[in-house]
């Protein structure tokens, strides 16, 4: 079910999360063991970091902020064009890794096109996704605990923030990768305050728990924001078939779900768009960033 259930519910709540104070109730550093946005996740190995791109911060401000959300904070990484205001908002949602370099990276290329991209941290109360080597352990004991309706009120909060500092509410968007990418359609389901969405390879449907009761799939119908569903035809954890079960809930939903759609790259594997893993392919990763743009563009979220 959505954190809140009218248009003024949400703008209430989001008030509320603005006028909080953080605090100390959750223990960033003792989690984190170091800044956003610096390194790779080990888990993510093997990692061709060499083969990373490099986006430049020269001209951005950007770096770590901490975001009020009701009495504690979370760590974000915020990356806009120094010294402008009236910015298009674009939340960037993290794989299963955390806000790693290429995360950060990714932001600094939204802000280099004109957005406030912020990237939060949203393991930050289960855990430090930089210290697991493992990625069974890291799934298990902290990706499988962050309950989904923690994520949306997180990311209420920072489009909060945006507003607050810069950003322009009415020019929002999400986007996010793989755990991001499920997140991604979640919250396009949740907040109204979007007017578009891209999904990387996020997982549509699974099984249903405590923390996670409804999948994408689940919530197809409600989508309050178009999304536009970046897919790999070689990604062997998301068959074809859960992307034409997903269009078929699409095309029976909102205007919104209605006007979504799927762009599915044939031999593109899953994590295609990650450019310091062995999986990154060059040719759909650029297609899909040029795609994404344009959706965000067409859907009123577009820097000037």
């Amino acid at each position: 079910m959505p954190v809140t259930d009218t248009p003024a519910d949400h703008e209430r709540d989001l008030r509320a999360l603005l006028d909080a104070r953080p605090g100390a109730g959750v223990p960033r550093r003792a989690v984190l063991r170091g800044a956003l946005g610096v390194g790779y996740a080990a888990a993510a190995a093997p990692i061709v970091a060499s083969a990373a791109i490099k986006t430049p911060a020269d001209g951005l401000v950007a770096g770590e902020v901490q975001v009020p959300v009701g009495g504690e904070s979370i760590p974000v990484y915020r990356a806009a064009p120094a010294g402008r205001t009236g910015l298009p908002v674009v939340l960037v949602l993290s794989e299963i890794f955390g806000v790693h370099e290429y995360i950060a990276d990714t932001a600094r290329r939204f802000a280099r096109a004109g957005y406030l991209a912020l990237a939060p941290e949203l393991f930050v109360r289960q855990g430090d996704p930089q210290s697991y080597g493992e990625m069974a352990r890291l799934i298990a004991e902290v990706v499988s605990q962050v309950p989904d309706a923690q994520v949306a009120r997180d990311l209420d909060a920072c489009l909060v923030w945006a507003g607050a500092h810069g950003g322009d509410l009415s020019k929002a968007a999400v986007t996010g990768f793989c755990w991001g990418g499920r997140q991604t359609w979640l919250y396009a389901a949740h907040s109204p305050r979007l007017k578009a969405a891209v999904a990387w390879y996020g997982r549509l449907e699974g099984e249903r728990t405590p923390l996670q009761p409804q999948h994408p799939l689940d919530r197809a119908g409600e989508l309050k924001a178009p999304v536009l569903g970046l897919y790999g035809g070689a990604d062997t954890g998301i068959p074809l078939a859960s992307v034409e079960r997903m269009q078929a809930a699409l095309a029976q939903g909102s205007p919104a779900a209605r006007a979504s759609t799927f762009v599915v790259y044939p031999d593109a594997p899953h994590a295609f768009h990650a450019d310091y893993r062995p999986s990154y392919r060059e040719g759909p990763a650029q297609d899909g960033w040029q795609r994404c743009l344009a959706w965000l563009q067409r859907h009123g979220v577009g820097a000037t």
